[in-house]
């Protein structure tokens, strides 16, 4: 309700009483004391700062642990959240790469590649990168990014690409027997080389997962990478539905069947392939490891390489949704008492100013009980 429609009213309430005190042969004097008394009681203070005092509290707690809110509505979007989805690389990994098979590829093909992929921040063109050392040095023009496909421009004239299978070009059936990722690399009319990564799962990866369930969530995994290694995580995790191979428009077509069925879904990724998820979901996360495309979407960041702050956002916005139903019940019961007070004429200014202020400071000290206890998984 509109604060200035609420005073309106108060104000229209005073008027009223006034006149019938003075109806009644109250006199002038006391009919302007009730009057102020009234408006006093009035004063919705407490209803007004029933939200924004918790979502302040509910910032500032969740700031202290290193989540940053960006969406004035992020706290309420998020307590209604009831599936989880995650994307795999930079997500439930770390996102730290390293080349696998260094040996297998020529210092000239890992050079070239490398030059190509430093124009991207997906995980899998850093790690590329970092592997090349100081040999990138070829200038890459017309560069361009397909956002779950790869990157693809010219090197001397002659035209480059990398990224995957399909997007390369590659035929023949596909060797899974790596369960990390993988990344393949054209030059020119030259053979594909085949670039493999190993990844590490975050430390709490799996507690973070199985703890979701125990609160109610539906976990799943969707993943533009391969077969191998999409379905190695999910076993490790314990996720039973997870998808492979999945673009930003399959990711999108997902989460809104999902979303078709009634789940609110909180989306976490980090890749520039996760952007338009992100955007699409009921409410999104993202690490501070991630594209800028990608924090520029989500609704909160998230720093460190654990994924404890995603149980503590959902936490710490239940708790701020609680706190506000309460909120509004504590300043409904004090109108409830104090107006008919006020209006029988038992209520003076001072006593009506103290009622009032002590209305708003409860107010204010229940929404502080966010920082009493330890928000970690739930209350």
């Amino acid at each position: 309700m509109p604060h200035g429609f609420m005073r309106r009213a108060c104000i229209f309430w005073a008027g009223l009483r006034c006149s019938t005190w003075l109806l009644l042969g109250a006199g002038v004097w006391n009919s302007l004391n009730y009057t102020v008394a009234v408006l006093i009681v009035t004063c919705p203070c407490a209803l007004g700062l029933a939200v924004p005092v918790v979502q302040v509290v509910a910032t500032g707690r969740l700031l202290r642990r290193g989540i940053l809110v960006k969406s004035a509505d992020g706290l309420e979007r998020l307590a209604e959240a009831d599936t989880v989805v995650f994307d795999k690389t930079g997500t439930l990994t770390l996102g730290r790469l390293e080349l696998a098979n260094r040996a297998g590829v020529r210092d000239a093909q890992l050079a070239v590649a490398a030059s190509l992929a430093r124009s991207s921040r997906h995980p899998l063109s850093q790690a590329l990168v970092r592997a090349a050392g100081l040999s990138v040095a070829h200038t890459v023009e017309d560069v361009r990014e397909q956002p779950g496909m790869g990157l693809e421009g010219r090197i001397d004239g002659r035209s480059v690409r990398l990224g995957n299978r399909d997007w390369i070009g590659v035929t023949g059936e596909s060797d899974e027997s790596h369960m990390g990722s993988e990344l393949w690399f054209r030059h020119g009319e030259e053979a594909p080389v085949r670039f493999l990564f190993t990844d590490e799962v975050r430390t709490d990866a799996r507690e973070t997962v199985n703890r979701l369930k125990e609160m109610g969530f539906a976990v799943i995994l969707l993943s533009g990478d391969r077969e191998g290694p999409v379905t190695a995580v999910a076993h490790e995790l314990g996720i039973a539905d997870y998808q492979w191979g999945a673009r930003p428009d399959a990711k999108i077509a997902r989460l809104k069947e999902l979303g078709a069925s009634g789940a609110c879904i909180l989306m976490v990724g980090d890749g520039l392939n996760d952007a338009p998820a992100l955007r699409a979901a009921h409410v999104s996360m993202s690490p501070a490891s991630a594209t800028d495309i990608s924090q520029i979407a989500a609704d909160y960041v998230f720093q460190g390489k654990a994924l404890a702050p995603v149980l503590d956002a959902i936490a710490v916005a239940r708790k701020a949704r609680r706190l506000v139903y309460e909120n509004f019940g504590l300043a409904l019961a004090y109108n409830a008492v104090a107006i008919p007070l006020a209006m029988a004429g038992y209520v003076t200014p001072l006593i009506a100013a103290v009622a009032m202020s002590s209305s708003s400071i409860t107010v204010t000290l229940n929404s502080l009980r966010l920082n009493l206890r330890d928000t970690k998984g739930g209350y």
